[in-house]
């Protein structure tokens, strides 16, 4: 039974991709970050309720995702075996999952109680059911990749808010945007796989309705938008400077890199190019900010 019930929890994280969350998480800590060091003042509680937060909310909407997705999945050879269309999992235990995780979001945002923040608890329940609503946007419109964008374009923006309340709220709105350029670009390009069961199937994607070659231009251009983003955040931030402008240097890089893997005549390397490539993106932009931010005179 204790094996059962350990193998049910490994194949729940599996199944959200646990790992992942460090593509939202970042830049939820860049933002706080930025957010600390405006009021001047750390807080280990606030720490504790943003990162509780994240997981929560992403742990809940992706587990949505996999149930409603699941006839989907099952009817396209490239998810066919996930876990709750290849029967791993019971769909009983992603709803008891989803449940919980969703309570666990809302309760988490009760920590911002004690410091006297009533906004993320207002927030919390219009901001799941948001994230939660990306799953179903690929059945009615095209900008269902801009929808995801917009959810995790939320964790900066929502950790500002958490932090400072609704103060100041220019730089993580730029950041904000810039995240959600970046999610859409390499959504894009991830759809790009999907293309011809996609069009099969009656879904709304970029790929499907415009093609490959359209796709990863436009892919491209929402990852420039994103460049200049990070560049407005530079202007709009007074923490900012050359060490954070060298770090956005060095994204350009990695995105350059990133289309350079995925080309309309070879689809193989889009795995690497939307797993490895933005992983460090977003690990490396933390990291650069935290560096620029150690050498900014208190």
């Amino acid at each position: 039974m204790e094996f059962s019930r350990l193998s049910t929890i490994r194949n729940l994280l599996e199944m959200i991709r646990f790992s992942h969350t460090l593509f939202a998480l970042p830049f939820a800590l860049l933002s706080a970050a930025l957010a600390w060091k405006q009021k001047e003042e750390f807080s280990w509680i606030e720490l504790l309720g943003i990162v509780a937060c994240m997981v929560f909310a992403r742990s809940a909407a992706m587990s949505f995702n996999r149930i409603v997705d699941r006839r989907l999945d099952a009817a396209n050879p490239r998810t066919a075996g996930r876990h709750l269309p290849s029967g791993q999992l019971k769909v009983s235990h992603a709803w008891l999952f989803t449940l919980l995780c969703s309570i666990g979001f809302v309760a988490s945002t009760l920590i911002f109680l004690v410091r006297d923040n009533p906004w993320p608890t207002i927030l919390s329940v219009p901001v799941l059911i948001f994230i939660a609503a990306y799953s179903l946007s690929k059945r009615f419109t095209v900008l269902s990749h801009f929808w995801l964008g917009a959810s995790l374009m939320l964790a900066p923006v929502a950790t500002w808010i958490a932090i400072c309340g609704l103060n100041h709220l220019d730089s993580p709105l730029v950041l904000g945007l810039a995240v959600l350029f970046w999610v859409a670009g390499f959504d894009i390009l991830y759809a790009c796989q999907d293309l011809e069961f996609d069009r099969k199937a009656g879904l709304f994607s970029i790929p499907s309705r415009v093609g490959i070659r359209a796709s990863l231009w436009l892919a491209s251009a929402c990852h420039v938008v994103m460049l200049i983003m990070l560049i407005c955040l530079w202007a709009t931030s007074p923490f900012l400077g050359g060490i954070y402008l060298t770090g956005v240097g060095c994204v350009g890089i990695l995105l350059a890199y990133e289309h350079w893997l995925v080309r309309p005549e070879d689809m193989t390397r889009v795995n690497q190019a939307f797993f490895h490539v933005n992983g460090v993106i977003s690990v490396g932009l933390l990291l650069v900010v935290l560096l620029q931010l150690a050498f900014v005179p208190k």
